[in-house]
């Protein structure tokens, strides 16, 4: 680990995709870095690369030029089972869908992904608790899913994705689904949270208010990222 380094940092990373219609290029060397504690709102129209970007820097995918550094590690350069622990271990994920699993209380749902990493059942309940319990949602905790407002399954995806003290986290309109008030509201309990903890935030967003809540905003033109 170096801590010298960005936590998050792309360099030159392209992605073309392919179709019955010839190569599409997405990325053109796309550049960005992410330092411990920053939170960054990714602002672009849809169908700009927003959700491919964030999908690379999350290692979800393999750039088709260019380098994803975590920690200073050149993510491409490493194995297969090595991508996988650093996605666990080191990035976490928040989508517009909360996409908890449904037959799981809420507990649950925060527990499953410290045990998979390796923590302790006792441990991993404590830590859930404590996210839970940042949330205001305590009370909650024996709850499925289905049970839950709109609001509270988001802040549920949040601890989830906060569960293993992640480097970095990814969000991609995490807000998206929510009506105004709640997402002003969950919006708030992410950033005090994610600051808290010391996190490096990408937040895609098409919410200017919610971006100028961040500490800087960037966005994708001609398949780079630009700052505002």
């Amino acid at each position: 680990m170096n801590e010298a380094a960005p936590a998050l940092e792309l360099r030159g990373v392209q992605r073309i995709y392919t179709s019955e219609a010839g190569k599409l290029p997405v990325l053109r060397g796309a550049d960005l870095a992410l330092r411990r504690g920053e939170i960054v709102a990714l602002v672009a129209p849809s169908g700009a690369g927003k959700s491919t970007l964030l999908h690379l820097a999350g290692l979800l995918e393999k750039p088709d030029g260019g380098s994803v550094f975590v920690e200073g590690r050149d993510a491409g350069a490493l194995a297969d089972a090595d991508r996988t622990a650093i996605r666990r271990d080191r990035i976490g994920f928040v989508y517009q869908f909360h996409h908890l699993l449904p037959e799981f209380t809420a507990l649950e749902n925060v527990v499953l992904p410290q045990m998979i990493a390796g923590r302790s059942r006792s441990a991993a309940r404590e830590r859930a608790m404590e996210l839970l319990r940042s949330f205001g949602l305590a009370p909650r905790a024996g709850h499925t899913p289905g049970k839950l407002s709109g609001g509270e399954q988001q802040r549920v995806a949040i601890a989830r994705a906060l569960a293993n003290a992640p480097l970095v986290l990814l969000a991609d309109e995490p807000t998206g689904n929510l009506d105004v008030d709640t997402a002003w509201v969950v919006f708030a309990e992410l950033l005090g949270i994610v600051r808290q903890q010391g996190v490096a935030a990408l937040i895609a967003t098409h919410n200017p208010d919610l971006a100028a809540r961040m500490d800087r905003t960037v966005t994708l033109r001609d398949g780079r990222v630009v700052g505002l």
